[in-house]
């Protein structure tokens, strides 16, 4: 009888903490719960039981196996295996429930098994966040695990069961096995047709008290060992049917004339992704005033795309949608698998193979993410990173401030060039913890855009006394939004409404495009504009094709949006749930639902 209150007081034991952990972190987001109703409060308790009661159960099937092997085993032996169990469980908990308390905030989505990719290199990983909080965190993490390593020890190892041999072990055995076999009916859900996911907790139409509901532990066991099985994940209709759809939002021939936005169909490229720069920061696209102003100014010069949309929100998804054409995917991203990323097309490769030369600048690490080795497959034959400036230069969590990477590109271009060339600029300075030597508005974030954006105007500027402008153009685009203001919700449309702005001396002339699309549809339109193929761009549409379909498409983490002029749709696949229906309400689910089912095929095949 003792074994099976111990195993019972270890499942609850369990179930315990993660309930505690819930007002812990509403504590700690508190500007967004403040005013969170005792009911509310209650539901997010009551609904996260399941996932809490669903991960307990994993954790205590091994201590099940433990206490049905001390009726042979001599319990100390038993007694030395639990505690190094125990020890593990402190640990692995407290680190889960840090690490997802100081991800929340910059992220915006519980815990996944995203922070292992980006742990292959700490150094990056770890930029984002500064040395108190790393220092602080790693202090709780110490006291987190010794504080519930004693729990468990003092609250299941203080009564040992009865040394006395059973006189029949099996039937000591039997009713202990019983008891850890019915643990599956929690890790299951219950008997539904449907097994426990993290979709099961969400209750209310704020994505903020569904994310209170998870258990952060279990929402990253359970997109850790789903990552893989590409060809199995989201299913909406047949194969069939979702090929015949998908064909329908593919790039269509047109007899059409097709307007030409350049003087010269092989422009020397001059390409910035301007880090977490969003709507939010440009004037014209309805942002704040007097951030991006020289971005605001060139607006009214260059050629702006006005309803234009990021793919995703992490830079190796952005990279990858701008460069290749190639959608970003909720659950993943294709960046962590090179050799997928290899097989992927992209405007690099296109104009390496018709005599451009190219040049790639980044301040920063060019391993993180795996970014190397997809940008060198896809035929940038020339990195310029953070090692390649002096040690006084890389002063920076991330590498080398904006203005001096800035200041090489400008300067390169100031000397004879292979033409015709692109050349590539990857910023960081407007990426956490926003370290700029720069000091205009007291919002971190907005003062981090201010000066990147004041480096590009001191770039555009220098860049216009060359002889190379009158034959170039220059593409801004950002990597991905900002997660701003914190309580925007990471679903939402305009979370990912970015600015797409094309300037330079080959541009014909200054005007606005307000037809949808985004970061992929770059690879389509700009090679067209210069007079080369780009079937092998499968996802990828030519924004100025009269004939193609306009839309955009973006993913969060499992859900994504589809939006057009007629139709604003966004779906939640944990939840199940629509959130975001706007317009013609039966235009788009089905496109958005076949889109994203060719793309994990296609993802799968690679």
């Amino acid at each position: 009888m003792n074994r099976i209150i111990q195993l019972i007081k270890i499942y609850l034991l369990f179930i315990l903490i993660f309930l505690l952990q819930k007002p812990l972190f509403m504590l700690y987001y508190h500007n967004l719960y403040h005013d969170v109703s005792f009911i509310d409060f209650f539901r997010v308790l009551a609904n996260g039981l399941k996932l809490d009661a669903s991960m307990a159960g994993y954790l205590t099937i091994l201590p099940g196996i433990f206490l049905i092997a001390s009726v042979w085993a001599p319990f100390t032996i038993i007694e030395k295996i639990f505690k190094g169990y125990f020890a593990l469980m402190a640990l692995l908990i407290s680190i889960i429930f840090v690490a997802d308390i100081a991800l929340y905030g910059y992220w915006g989505f519980r815990l996944d098994s995203t922070a292992l990719f980006y742990m292959k290199w700490p150094k990056d990983a770890m930029a984002s966040v500064n040395v108190f909080t790393v220092i602080i965190g790693g202090i709780v993490i110490a006291g987190l695990t010794v504080l519930l390593y004693y729990v468990f020890t003092r609250f299941v190892l203080r009564k040992k069961p009865c040394d006395k041999r059973a006189e029949n072990r099996l039937l000591t055995a039997f009713p202990l096995l019983l008891l850890t076999a019915a643990l599956f009916i929690p890790i299951r859900g219950g008997f539904e047709v449907s097994t426990m996911n993290t979709g099961k907790v969400y209750f209310s139409s704020r994505i903020d008290l569904n994310h209170a509901a998870v258990n952060p532990m279990f929402s990253f066991m359970e997109s850790l060992f789903k990552e893989q099985n590409f060809d199995k994940q989201y299913r909406f209709m047949s194969d069939e049917e979702a090929r015949e759809e998908f064909k329908k939002l593919v790039e269509q021939p047109t007899d059409k004339p097709i307007p030409v936005l350049f003087d010269t169909p092989r422009p020397n490229i001059v390409m910035f992704f301007l880090e977490s720069f969003g709507s939010k920061v440009v004037e014209p696209l309805g942002g704040i005033p007097g951030i991006a102003t020289r971005l605001n100014r060139y607006c009214e010069e260059g050629i702006l795309f006005t309803h234009f949309y990021a793919n995703s929100f992490r830079t190796d998804r952005g990279l990858v949608s701008i460069l290749s054409g190639y959608p970003a995917q909720p659950t993943t991203s294709i960046m962590k698998y090179p050799r997928k990323s290899q097989t992927l097309p992209s405007i690099t490769k296109t104009l390496k193979q018709n005599g451009y030369s190219s040049t790639y600048y980044y301040g920063g690490d060019a391993d993180f993410t795996n970014m190397r080795s997809y940008l060198v497959s896809q035929g940038i034959s020339d990195l310029v990173t953070e090692q390649d400036f002096p040690a006084k230069d890389r002063t920076t969590k991330w590498g080398v401030h904006d203005h001096i990477v800035f200041q090489r590109l400008l300067s390169d271009l100031q000397n004879k060039q292979q033409e015709p060339f692109i050349k590539i600029m990857q910023t960081l300075s407007s990426h956490e913890p926003f370290d700029v030597p720069f000091h205009k508005s007291d919002d971190l974030y907005l003062n981090s855009v201010q000066y990147t954006d004041s480096c590009l105007g001191e770039f555009i500027e220098g860049f216009k006394k060359t002889k190379y402008w009158a034959n170039s153009i220059v593409v801004l685009v950002p990597d991905h939004a900002m997660h701003y203001p914190s309580s925007i919700d990471i679903r939402s449309v305009e979370r990912y409404r970015i600015p797409f702005l094309i300037l330079g001396g080959a541009v014909k002339a200054p005007e606005k495009i307000d037809v949808y699309a985004s970061q992929i549809d770059i690879a389509a339109t700009l090679l067209h504009q210069f007079q080369l193929p780009h079937e092998e761009f499968t996802f990828s549409k030519n924004i100025l094709n009269p004939d193609s379909p306009h839309f955009a498409f973006y993913t969060f983490p499992n859900g994504f949006g589809f939006l057009t002029s007629e139709n604003h749709y966004v779906y939640d696949c944990d939840s199940h749930a629509v959130v975001v229906n706007e317009g013609n309400k039966f235009e788009n689910r089905k496109k958005g639902e076949a889109y994203l089912q060719i793309l994990y095929d296609d993802l799968a095949g690679r």
